[in-house]
């Protein structure tokens, strides 16, 4: 087949003047490949920027991929625009560019704004269309009641690949749809207030686990066409569930179909090394300081959040962004103007991308995986910081997870690594995570990192998700956590659902479920999350017998908490607690309960005592259950 290329454009002058300012945040309405009707005639109009290409042509199915037959224009403003529309060219075309560079070489890529690419490891890129009839209105109009601040939020981290698998065929991932019919129903009875998927843009090495992105606008083939994760989003926002997608805008790999070298030039990233190269996973930095590329990335982010109605942007390896330095020898990084290692270019990038981001879509949340100091992650731009809504809280992560990892005989000498976690908590907007990097490699699953036999890995495991559930601050937990997955997180294979069969597992499903419930319905464990009047220390000094006693508070005294761990597997009996004022407290949950797998120690009725104690006027005995935490709620 053979036609021409017919000179059309979707560019407007305004268009490519605020492509070329790096100001332009919807690129993908303009660049790509969008099939349309033209003076009576269908097709498909082609655009790319390739600022250094000496030529730049469409092959593919349609042209029986001819180098020669279907050349594009490029526009006369020096913008490195080429651009054409080609009659005839279907829904579901594969094609890609062929671009000859200044030095006279031939290059095969794909479209940096295909919706869709082929299933892996094909690597044309495809005709494509995001149109899709949304039924998820009465979300879009209510979400900011789910996604705001002082909201519960509960995210269920999940890699859609090994989630779950067929049975019957161990090997074959399951689509988008199919993924939803199972996912849905589960996370909604597990109580999870959000999902977040791990990197779904089309990559082309699996094993990445989606974080070496080839096909930044296109969710990944392997499980169906966008319309299908369309369909899993709308779902689960019918279920009021919303949904976080992880994005990776720190680096990208070096796939000759893929953006790197992309005209022939170090065109998306560093010409140097010392800026372009990422030594820890052999990719490449985006130039930030390019107004292009920043306008592509922040096109990018709120193309997910536009047309697939996502509810926040996870924002992976901040801190690779942030420091020149970052996982570099002294000789193998370049200072910033003033002499520094801060990034300049990436902090001003960072900065534009949340402020774009809440501007369109101030119901969202931007969430920084930033694992240093950095002052301000969470400090709005306009006050000095970077604009993001939350950050995970990496330090609470190591601490909580060394200090769980000790036989209990050990935790009096440790007491600080789970009280030190507050003397900064209030520094940001802090998500704490237990999450997919502390699974892998060698790392052992939660449950195993647990000490002792069954029963106390179990109860263990209860009384740190009861501590972080009732710790400042909202959550994360990567699938599997939320039954004891007993193996290491395998990406390809599916989660050990037959464990849920046993009552160890079964316990701990309904203790995380339980969990979920008190987070949502109390106001004090979220009101006042990310402030220092949400909490207090009643007792935080009793190593010797590794218990400590907080209060969390929210807007109404009458809602306050009381919660009390006891971190070794000694029953504590008549341990007195300073309680607020007097009256008849009940148990909302105790993670010794034999329901979840517990002895059912600690059950009896609590009743405050005028007896001064922890610096309260009143105070009650207890009997503190072995590897436990209690919640406890004055009566009305």
């Amino acid at each position: 087949m053979h036609s021409t290329v017919e000179v059309f454009s979707l560019f407007t002058e305004f268009d490519v003047n605020l492509f070329k300012a790096g100001k332009h945040i919807k690129l993908y309405e303009k660049f790509g490949a969008h099939y349309l009707e033209k003076e009576g005639k269908s097709g498909t109009y082609f655009s790319v920027w390739a600022p250094t290409a000496a030529s730049v042509g469409v092959i593919g199915d349609f042209n029986g991929w001819n180098p020669y037959s279907h050349p594009l224009y490029v526009r006369w403003d020096a913008s490195g625009i080429w651009e054409g529309f080609i009659p005839d060219v279907p829904l579901g075309t594969n094609y890609k560019y062929i671009i000859k560079t200044a030095a006279g070489e031939n290059l095969e890529k794909g479209d940096p704004f295909a919706l869709v690419w082929e299933t892996p490891p094909q690597t044309a890129s495809k005709v494509a269309t995001t149109w899709y009839e949304w039924k998820d209105e009465n979300w879009m109009a209510k979400r900011h009641l789910h996604n705001g601040l002082d909201k519960p939020i509960s995210v269920y981290e999940l890699h859609l690949g090994s989630w779950m698998r067929d049975p019957a065929h161990p090997d074959r991932l399951l689509s988008y749809g199919q993924v939803a019919d199972q996912l849905v129903p589960y996370v909604k009875e597990a109580g999870f207030t959000h999902v977040e998927l791990m990197p779904i843009m089309e990559h082309p090495y699996y094993p990445s686990w989606g974080y070496q992105v080839t096909g930044y606008f296109a969710a990944s083939a392997r499980y169906g066409p966008p319309q299908e994760l369309m369909y899993l989003i709308e779902q689960l926002h019918l279920n009021d569930i919303g949904v976080i997608l992880d994005w990776v805008p720190s680096h990208f790999p070096g796939d000759a179909h893929g953006l790197y070298c992309f005209d022939g030039s170090h065109l998306y990233e560093h010409a140097d090394p010392r800026k372009g190269y990422h030594p820890d996973w052999s990719s490449y930095i985006f130039n930030y300081g390019r107004n292009e590329v920043r306008a592509f990335l922040i096109s990018n982010a709120l193309f997910w959040l536009d047309r697939y109605h996502a509810d926040g942007i996870r924002v992976d390896a901040v801190a690779s962004m942030l420091y020149l330095d970052y996982s570099r020898k002294q000789d193998e990084w370049i200072p910033n103007e003033y002499g520094g290692r801060e990034n300049l270019e990436a902090v001003s990038f960072l900065r534009e991308l949340n402020e774009a981001a809440y501007a369109a879509f101030p119901d969202i949340q931007m969430i920084a995986e930033e694992s240093t100091a950095w002052p301000g992650v969470t400090t709005p731009t306009f006050a000095g910081g970077l604009g993001f809504g939350m950050k995970w809280m990496m330090g609470w992560m190591h601490d909580t997870l060394n200090y769980f990892k000790q036989d209990p005989v050990h935790r009096k000498y440790n007491h600080q690594q789970i009280t030190f976690s507050t003397v900064y908590a209030f520094h940001e907007n802090f998500m704490l995570p237990l999450s997919h990097d502390e699974v892998v490699y060698g790392k052992q699953s939660l449950i195993y990192k647990m000490p002792g036999d069954e029963w106390q890995r179990f109860a263990n495991l209860r009384a740190l998700y009861l501590y972080m559930f009732t710790h400042p601050g909202t959550k994360l937990l990567f699938m599997g956590g939320e039954f004891g997955q007993t193996a290491e997180w395998d990406y390809n294979r599916s989660l050990d659902w037959h464990l849920l069969q046993y009552p160890p597992h079964k316990g701990l499903f309904l203790f995380v479920k339980d969990l979920n419930s008190l987070y949502r319905t109390q106001p004090a464990l979220y009101e006042k999350s990310f402030s220092a009047e949400g909490f207090e220390w009643v007792e935080l000094g009793d190593h010797e017998r590794s218990v400590v006693v907080y209060y969390r508070k929210g807007h109404l005294q009458a809602d306050d908490l009381i919660v009390v761990l006891n971190l070794t597997p000694v029953v504590r009996e008549f341990y007195r607690i300073g309680l607020p004022a007097k009256g008849s407290y009940e148990i909302l949950l105790n993670s010794d309960d034999q329901v979840y797998f517990g002895s059912g120690v600690g059950c009896e009725p609590v009743v405050a005592e005028p007896h001064p104690w922890m610096h309260k006027a009143y105070s009650a005995q207890l009997t503190l259950p072995p590897l436990s935490g209690l919640v406890l709620k004055r009566k009305k």
